[in-house]
């Protein structure tokens, strides 16, 4: 299975200078729980989360419409494309530790947004279950790695290496 064939077109974007309002505006509007952040070319230079919006909200002393997306986004970009198997995305999004992946194209263009939604509805398991499905156990494998605090990942590598 592609990414192509789950994954939400034309998902909402914002630029890094789209204020914090209009953002949430966005984010309830659409409803969902992120936005890429794309340049005047419509590449992705980045993400906004509504956590992001919560968070930078709750620690400056600002109003949302002084704050704008580029002072709060994760340059940090994880993302897919759509012919990529649906196996690869769900990779990328354990060892990411992210439940959402921006969809670009060879030329970094967003075409759409895959969400751990999108795969566990598409998920299988037992005899319903074709060569190419997710299984549950893949989409439970995935999330407990993506939920796995990096605290505990640390002190696991550093027992590791001792």
């Amino acid at each position: 299975m592609k990414v192509r064939d789950i994954m939400t077109e034309s998902p909402a974007s914002c630029s890094m200078n789209t204020n914090l309002c209009a953002a949430t505006e966005l984010l309830w509007k659409r409803n969902c729980g992120i936005l890429p952040v794309v340049n005047d070319e419509q590449r992705v230079v980045g993400v906004v989360t509504d956590r992001d919006i919560c968070i930078a909200l709750g620690t400056r002393n600002r109003l949302p419409s002084e704050t704008i997306v580029g002072e709060v986004a994760s340059g940090n970009v994880f993302a897919c494309r759509p012919d990529d198997d649906v196996h690869t995305a769900l990779t990328t999004m354990a060892q990411g530790k992210v439940r959402r992946l921006p969809v670009i194209n060879a030329e970094g263009k967003l075409e759409g947004l895959l969400s751990m939604d999108d795969i566990i509805q598409q998920s299988a398991s037992g005899k319903e279950a074709r060569p190419d499905s997710i299984t549950h156990h893949e989409v439970v494998a995935a999330l407990r790695n993506i939920y796995q605090p990096a605290m505990a990942e640390h002190a696991a590598r550093k027992i590791a290496a001792a």
